[in-house]
């Protein structure tokens, strides 16, 4: 069986960010940059059904030649190989998936594991759009995986308790927290992941619709969060306390 894993190199979440002084881009120059920590349960599930049904797990990253450094930590944890993917600075999600999508196309695989969310952008649609794009059956945010009689049975919580539902293969599964616990590469095995074998691709290699792999965004601002909180009790009546905050919320704070 071929399974496939989509990962992401994305800062840890213990950095701390500044703005540029163009007001656009972030500086990130000082950061540490890690596999993002959802698609460690992704990988760590892949190896998992590797070793019971046999076949390989091939770790796909897409960005700057960094990634590499994240394919190899999921070769250190037990991969097979991996693809990386250049050439998509600057793209959507749409655009990016359409990337990831036909990567995937050139593997067939029968099975495609993502992380549930990237931290950095918290995008939370790379994976389902990928899954829309091969006509795979897919289900986001699962806690439970078993393969039977060739078919995938997952678990996904929802408020009150979880959906219990049944896939044919192919099919894309997003891994949440409580799936499986990731494991530690060895010394052994990182050294291992070395000599493993690595495909490198530009978006432009892969057969694209021209028109489609554009960046189609524009970045007008960015600014950090409000690092201090505030707290402001309102008094009165209910009527007088939604105009207050509806105030607080227009003037102070300018969200609405």
């Amino acid at each position: 069986m071929k399974i496939a894993v989509l990962v992401k190199r994305v800062p840890d979440t213990a950095s701390v960010f500044t703005i540029r002084e163009d007001g656009k881009t972030v500086d990130l120059s000082g950061l540490t940059f890690v596999m993002n920590p959802y698609d460690e349960h992704a990988v760590e599930e892949a190896i998992r059904l590797r070793d019971e049904v046999g076949g390989e797990v091939v770790i796909i990253s897409a960005g700057p030649s960094e990634c590499k450094d994240t394919i190899r930590s999921g070769l250190a944890m037990g991969a097979d190989s991996g693809m990386h993917i250049t050439g998509v600075e600057g793209l959507t999600a749409r655009a990016l998936a359409e990337v990831m999508a036909a990567g995937l196309k050139r593997l067939a695989p029968e099975l495609v594991f993502a992380g549930k969310q990237a931290v950095d952008c918290d995008g939370s649609q790379v994976p389902e759009r990928v899954a829309e794009l091969l006509g795979m059956s897919h289900a986001s945010c699962i806690t439970k995986f078993v393969l039977e009689a060739g078919k995938a049975l997952v678990e996904r919580e929802v408020e009150g308790g979880c959906y219990r539902l049944c896939f044919e293969l192919p099919a894309l599964f997003t891994a949440q927290k409580g799936l499986n616990t990731p494991r530690y590469p060895t010394l052994p095995n990182i050294m291992k992941a070395k000599r493993k074998p690595i495909e490198e691709l530009a978006a432009s290699d892969l057969a694209l619709d021209a028109a489609s792999p554009a960046p189609g965004m524009a970045v007008e601002r960015l600014s950090l969060p409000r690092q201090n909180r505030r707290c402001q009790i309102l008094t009165g009546e209910a009527a007088e306390q939604v105009q207050l905050l509806v105030r607080a919320l227009h003037e102070e704070e300018k969200v609405l």
